[in-house]
């Protein structure tokens, strides 16, 4: 999911630099989501790691 983040990242600054301003808006946008997407499942992914190991016996 990090790879979509950074793909999007890059189309974002290449259409930047040729100056379409609707492509560059799109793309952060959805890099920027896809990286709270991340964000959010990272820590709820950690929350359970430390969940299952915090109970000994489970």
């Amino acid at each position: 999911m990090l790879t979509w983040v950074i793909i999007f990242l890059v189309i974002a600054i290449i259409a930047a630099i040729f100056g379409f301003g609707g492509i560059v808006e799109a793309a952060v946008d959805i890099a920027k989501i896809i990286f709270f997407i991340f964000i959010v499942l990272f820590i709820i992914s950690l929350v359970m790691h430390i969940g299952n190991y915090s109970i000994p016996g489970f």
